[in-house]
């Protein structure tokens, strides 16, 4: 997992196997695969809560990785609601939401992923995975 800080263009959205998770089954960590766009290669990524990813906000201040017109237009997150835009401007589902770089452990294509994570409501607390995008 790495953090991106130069430009970069989305390509293509990878099939994810599992995208949601919730209470139990992310209590030490979220594990999922996605298959590679060019390689067809199963890839796993584990999800640590609280120590994976970082602020989705690092991605579209300043347009410095990509816009927030980019983000919305490849459906990777959504504005946020008013009453949740302590947030940040944009997100997944309305919560703390973070990414993360990844390379297909076959052909080393790039890919990144998006997610939230926190309490959707009182005792219930979920991972939602927005999507892992390969990107150049």
């Amino acid at each position: 997992m790495y953090s991106i800080s130069k430009k970069i263009n989305i390509l293509k959205q990878a099939h994810v196997a599992k995208n949601f998770f919730s209470n139990d089954e992310i209590s030490r960590s979220a594990a999922t695969e996605f298959t590679c766009c060019d390689c067809g290669h199963h890839n796993t990524i584990e999800i640590v809560p609280y120590q994976s990813g970082f602020p989705i906000f690092q991605i579209y201040n300043e347009d410095q990785v990509l816009s927030a017109n980019e983000l919305l237009q490849n459906k990777v997150v959504t504005k946020t609601s008013d009453r949740m835009l302590h947030f940040g401007e944009l997100t997944v589902n309305d919560l703390p939401t973070l990414y993360f770089g990844t390379d297909c452990s076959s052909c080393h294509s790039t890919y990144f992923c998006v997610f939230s994570y926190g309490e959707k409501q009182p005792g219930l607390t979920v991972l939602n995975i927005s999507g892992i995008w390969k990107y150049d």
